[in-house]
């Protein structure tokens, strides 16, 4: 029995650039946006509680280590490296992995741009019952939750049932 290579392959590669580069230029260009059209504190009501509030944030989510910028600016571009060694090894294990760390790269280097660049994160998207967000947090978010729904999909399939010696074991008819 032949064993299926985990190893990330060129489309592999294709799809998790693709989603994060984009999702990394969606973020970049609306925090642009937002610098250049609002002043720091200024609000813009859309509908019901939204709100696109011009707001800076030294820290990571909810405002939390904002002490810490250093520090949280390294665990950043640490994770970026270990899910990119990660994918190499293991992107053709799920087809949905290509996407879910594409948007958590792309999420994650969002808000490290913007840490390198200009020492605090841009958060624009406020619903006033929460603290104020920006698209790289909504990327992060929804790549975790399809890496979770990706693992919980995975643990539910049925496993094929093997001998003693690891191989296959012999359909029967029941």
């Amino acid at each position: 029995m032949v064993e299926r290579s985990l190893t990330a392959g060129p489309f592999h590669w294709l799809g998790l650039l693709a989603v994060a580069f984009s999702a990394l230029a969606a973020d970049q260009l609306t925090k642009q946006i937002v610098v250049t059209q609002l002043a720091l504190g200024e609000s813009v009501h859309v509908v019901g509680p939204f709100w696109i509030r011009h707001v800076n944030n030294p820290g990571i989510a909810f405002g939390l280590f904002s002490s810490w910028a250093s520090a949280v600016t390294f665990l950043t571009a640490g994770a970026v490296v270990w899910m990119l060694f990660y994918f190499a090894k293991s992107g053709a294990r799920h087809p949905i992995l290509p996407v879910a760390l594409g948007l958590l790269i792309g999420g994650s280097m969002g808000n490290l741009v913007d840490r390198l660049r200009i020492g605090h994160v841009t958060d624009f998207l406020d619903l006033k019952y929460w603290p104020a967000f920006n698209l790289a947090d909504m990327f992060i978010v929804v790549g975790v939750a399809a890496l979770l729904l990706a693992l919980v999909a995975a643990e539910r399939q049925p496993r094929m049932k093997r001998t003693p010696s690891g191989r296959p074991a012999p359909k029967t008819l029941a």
